[in-house]
């Protein structure tokens, strides 16, 4: 009787994943408010979404910098720049990318005009021209207003309170001069063309609307 010899069973092979933006950059931003905090959290939760969402390879861009500094003035400009359609931006959530729901708006609004997919970790927020990321783009173009009508009326009752205690609302006539937003004045018209209130402007380069002439 002849012996059979048993063969080993035969290893199977990990599914390849499919890319899911194939010839498209995946570019994941990370941002720290000073050189004390470490972005490897960040980076962490990232690879591990990008792996199981396909978006690989992805390139890292990292820097250091407040919430307070203008977007203009961050890298973060300068990927939103050099980014084209079809590309993806991913985030360890939605509040790297600005200090407040009016400025992450203006960063959403320039990459969704220029085709651009952006994903969030945290919350497992999506815009990616979907039905489910227009209805989540309104939510938060609502959430954006909200803020803005916040932002007028808080400064509203502060023009109240210092016409009331009769302290002087603007400058004196003929005291015009050198504006620390004259650098900004493109970014402002364009921020203004998308009916960005003047108040929430002047708040994110750190100014004061009565005097910052925008």
């Amino acid at each position: 009787m002849t012996n059979r010899i048993k063969l080993p069973p035969k290893r199977r092979k990990p599914p390849v994943r499919k890319q899911a933006n194939p010839g498209h950059r995946n570019i994941a931003y990370l941002r720290v408010s000073t050189a004390l905090q470490d972005a490897d959290n960040q980076k962490l939760g990232i690879v591990e979404y990008t792996y199981a969402e396909g978006l690989q390879p992805v390139e890292f861009i990292e820097e250091t910098t407040s919430g307070k500094t203008p977007i203009s003035e961050r890298k973060l400009q300068q990927v939103i720049d050099s980014m084209v359609q079809g590309d993806t931006l991913i985030v360890s959530e939605l509040s790297r990318l600005g200090r407040n729901m009016v400025e992450v708006m203006s960063v959403l609004d320039q990459l969704i005009k220029k085709g651009c997919r952006i994903h969030a970790v945290k919350g497992g927020y999506r815009l990616d021209g979907t039905l489910s990321s227009k209805i989540l783009s309104m939510v938060l173009l609502m959430a954006a207003e909200i803020e803005r009508e916040l932002i007028s009326q808080r400064t509203k009752e502060a023009l109240a309170r210092r016409k009331s205690e009769g302290k002087q609302l603007s400058r004196p006539k003929g005291s015009y001069g050198v504006s620390k937003l004259d650098q900004h004045e493109d970014e402002i018209r364009k921020l203004l063309s998308h009916d960005v209130a003047k108040a929430a402007i002047a708040r994110m380069y750190g100014s004061s609307w009565q005097t910052g002439h925008v």
